[in-house]
């Protein structure tokens, strides 16, 4: 192979391979396209559904109004034994049928009659209001025939609406009297159920509810008392039209289409309908649009069915859309949006996955050296973290030193010192007593100034390092408890398991230290009633513990600013290479816990912790 070919090959391999960039990014736009689709899909099915319930509430807010309004009209007829007719007109007329009951054509009254009473209620309506009065034609009723029962409407406002009407017996048909004397009985409205036909309104779809009346002061516990009682039944009259589009006038989306089924009075699930059943509402245009359930079974429309209360009948809602009319113009443009954006992103990130790739061998070794230069940094800040620790455990092994020089010198020369003048001062006390009464005074101040010295000198020298700790820990462990019981008043108990543990002056001096320090903060924060030291040896190791019962503290004391007392014993105890631990709460008093080994030293075993975290 010529140098050129092997060059010519060299770059086709490191030539990205554009091809399969492609296609992948043609997939992941893909991805953001059906993605962004699905989006929008699902948030137009959450809208529609949304307009969905709110059109069957409204529907069902304006039927429970149309309640309402029987139950007003009821409890008019009850609050009097007699309602005139222009009565009946004020009160529908203030009522503003249009206004407030869109859809509601007339409120009518219907009287129930026996055949019996007939002839003298049909003579006394006549009487009463003749034709033409208040524009009422002549009373007759109708259909003509002889019946056991009327149930005439004697009033209706406004008459306008189905004059026609006037004196009509609505309990002619056998099925209107079956629901009338069920009504009765229950005491409960009554629905048309179908549409009420008009005569010579024929584009009218006439629905009818009907509430019963019974007379006043007669009681209605039970059916044969409802029946003694009943009087008529006041009725609305609605145009089921007016009413449903004035319900979906609100709806933001105006193609939505609703199909309205009357299932009958028993259904508490939607029903698989017959294609043959006719709706008693639809609104769309008959013959312009497809039949109502085409639309529910295709791919292009959201459809969801429901179901309405009537008043104790079940209307089945069926309502559709076609998604596009739910899209925005930003949706429709939005999936190719995402698959560009898709696209795009995809061929980014395959340029950069190639660049990355291709530099793989520069980019470990930049890796490499920082992380040996990383490590190189963290072991010298290892390394200086234990210098400053030896210097510290340094300074603190020069201090303990100077202290107990100073406390020796104290206690040869200034203690020495006070006492040939003590007893100086006590022979001058006693050769005087007798022969001069005022100098033996005065020589006895003298003495008494003496031994208060002599007690704060003892005081500085245990403060800087008590001589009882050359008698060994134990000693020295209860002669400071001795002292904190009489300082404080404090009841404070020392428990030990061994006599004269043998430990170093510097492990000896830590523990005395540490129990200076916590019987120090239990005076001053704990408000403590009683404390319990406890000294122990096991095995190769010495503990110490001091629990008290005072206010205790959260764990994380230890970190609050400028609080180095726990941080002192905590370093103390590393240095000697043992275990510090605080078993604490708030209101559950605190315990201090340490143990080193019994050989410990500061100087032979440096930081063990560390050694271990850098190894």
């Amino acid at each position: 192979m010529s140098p050129n070919a092997g060059e010519q090959q060299l770059a086709l391999e490191r030539r990205p391979l554009w091809l399969l960039g492609v296609v992948l990014s043609t997939m992941v736009g893909m991805l953001f396209y059906m993605a962004a689709s699905l989006s929008i899909e699902n948030d137009a099915s959450d809208l529609f559904n949304n307009l969905a319930r709110s059109a069957r509430q409204s529907i069902e807010t304006r039927v429970q109004a149309y309640g309402n309004l029987l139950r007003g009209a009821a409890s008019l007829f009850r609050a009097s034994e007699h309602v005139s007719r222009e009565q009946f007109h004020r009160y529908v007329e203030n009522m503003d049928l249009p206004q407030n009951y869109p859809g509601v054509m007339n409120l009518n009254y219907a009287e129930e009659l026996s055949e019996a009473r007939r002839p003298a209620f049909e003579a006394a309506m006549r009487r009463d209001y003749p034709p033409g009065s208040d524009g009422y034609p002549a009373f007759a009723i109708h259909p003509p025939g002889v019946r056991d029962s009327y149930s005439v409407l004697v009033y209706l406002e406004p008459l306008a609406s189905a004059e026609d009407k006037y004196g009509y017996d609505i309990a002619a048909r056998p099925l209107i009297a079956e629901t009338l004397a069920a009504s009765r009985d229950s005491g409960r409205i009554s629905n048309s159920g179908t549409p009420v036909p008009m005569e010579g309104r024929p584009q009218l779809t006439g629905m009818a509810m009907r509430l019963p009346v019974y007379r006043l002061g007669m009681p209605t516990d039970t059916v044969e008392q409802r029946r003694a009682a009943y009087q008529g039944s006041v009725g609305v009259g609605y145009d089921l039209v007016t009413m449903v589009r004035s319900a979906l006038a609100d709806m933001p989306v105006r193609n939505v289409r609703l199909t309205l089924f009357d299932i009958g009075p028993q259904a508490r699930a939607p029903l698989d309908l017959p294609h043959s059943m006719r709706p008693i509402f639809d609104s769309t245009t008959a013959g312009l649009h497809a039949p109502w359930w085409q639309p529910a079974n295709s791919g292009k429309y959201l459809s969801s069915t429901m179901l309405i209360d009537y008043n104790g009948r079940v209307w089945q809602a069926l309502f559709s859309v076609r998604k596009s009319d739910l899209y925005t113009r930003f949706d429709a443009y939005l999936p190719w949006l995402a698959m560009l954006v898709g696209f795009c992103s995809a061929m980014l990130l395959y340029m950069l996955f190639h660049t990355l790739s291709s530099s793989r061998r520069r980019a470990i070794q930049m890796a490499t050296g920082m992380t040996q230069e990383l490590r190189a940094s963290q072991i010298r800040l290892q390394l200086s973290h234990q210098k400053l620790r030896r210097l510290a455990a340094h300074a603190d092994q020069i201090k303990e030193e100077e202290r107990k020089r100073i406390a020796r010198e104290i206690h040869d020369d200034l203690g020495q010192n006070l006492l040939v003048l003590r007893i100086d001062a006590d022979m001058l006390a006693s050769r005087t007593q007798r022969r001069h009464p005022r100098l033996n005074a005065r020589a006895r101040s003298t003495l008494d100034q003496i031994d208060a010295t002599i007690k704060s000198v003892r005081q500085i020298i245990n403060d800087l390092r008590p001589t009882v700790l050359d008698l060994g820990v134990n000693a020295a462990v209860e002669w400071q408890v001795a002292q904190f019981r009489l300082r404080t008043g404090i009841a404070c108990e020392v428990t030990e398991n061994h006599d004269d543990i043998c430990l170093s002056d510097q492990c000896a001096t830590a523990l005395f230290r540490i129990l200076q320090e916590s019987l120090s903060n239990i005076s001053q924060h704990a408000n403590a009633s009683r404390v319990q030291v406890k000294l122990e040896k096991c095995r190769d190791t010495v503990s110490m513990s001091i629990r008290d019962n005072g206010v205790g503290a959260a764990i994380d004391g230890r970190n609050k600013l400028g609080s180095f007392g726990l941080v002192g014993i905590e370093e103390r105890i590393k240095l000697l290479g043992g275990t510090f631990y605080i078993d604490s709460s708030p209101g559950a008093g605190m315990c201090v816990h340490v143990s080193v080994p019994l050989g410990a030293d500061a100087t032979r075993f440096p930081y063990q912790d560390d050694t271990r975290a850098s190894a």
